[in-house]
């Protein structure tokens, strides 16, 4: 039997936005539960170091409902929530797993991606200053979830299925790419890169305003298997 074209763009209709609706207020609290975790560990940091000699920087900022920034030090991470709901390619490995070879409408996900930026990019409006993406969190209908990323971040959480997310796992994606970014130092650039400025650029107040910076500028920035 015929089936009617209207009635079946309205079936899809129905089902997906019932999906992606619930994919994304599960996205919603787990932004909210990452809000709550970064808050955290900046005033427990704060915390360790009240009283000491040594001075830290370490600040948690929200910028709007889909955007939170830990200043650590001479770094900034940056946790960017995405609003859209996304499908995994089908040439991504995740669709192998047991749960989309039983449930393929469990492959539909909330995204919230993680950069390091350095501070002084920000502080001193460096617009021309880079960042990395680090890390990004999939979450789907059922609240499962995984991480994908750099070192220990890409096999932190990269079982798609069986790992449900709440503050525990979140601290831990939080206080890996901490870590990481730590790690991951700032370099010299190449000298012939660096020889050359404009007018411009020298005129302003600060001379460094307007000259690109990154923790890997003029170097190849290594997949999560290589070395940094």
């Amino acid at each position: 039997m015929k089936v009617d074209t209207q009635t079946l763009i309205l079936d899809t209709l129905a089902h997906k936005s019932i999906i992606k609706q619930t994919v994304y207020n599960n996205t919603l609290e787990s932004f909210k539960m990452l809000k709550s975790v970064c808050k955290y560990i900046a005033q427990n940091t704060r915390k360790s170091f009240r009283g000491s000699e040594t001075k830290i920087t370490v600040e948690y900022r929200e910028n709007g409902a889909f955007q939170v920034e830990l200043h650590i030090a001479g770094d900034l991470l940056v946790f960017v929530m995405h609003t859209n709901v996304f499908l995994f390619d089908r040439s991504n490995p995740v669709w192998k797993t047991p749960i989309l070879t039983k449930d393929p409408d469990a492959a539909y996900c909330g995204m919230i991606n993680i950069y390091n930026f350095l501070a002084d990019s920000f502080k001193y409006d460096r617009g021309e200053d880079m960042g990395y993406m680090i890390g990004r969190i999939f979450i789907n209908r059922n609240m499962n979830f995984m991480v994908e990323g750099k070192r220990q971040l890409g096999v932190l959480y990269n079982n798609f299925g069986n790992e449900i997310i709440d503050k525990r796992s979140m601290r831990d994606v939080i206080q890996s790419a901490i870590l990481y970014s730590l790690d991951f130092d700032l370099l010299v650039p190449p000298y012939d890169q660096a020889a050359i400025v404009t007018v411009d650029q020298m005129k302003i107040k600060n001379s460094y305003a307007n000259m690109k910076t990154g923790k890997r500028l003029g170097f190849k920035f290594y997949n999560e298997n290589d070395q940094l």
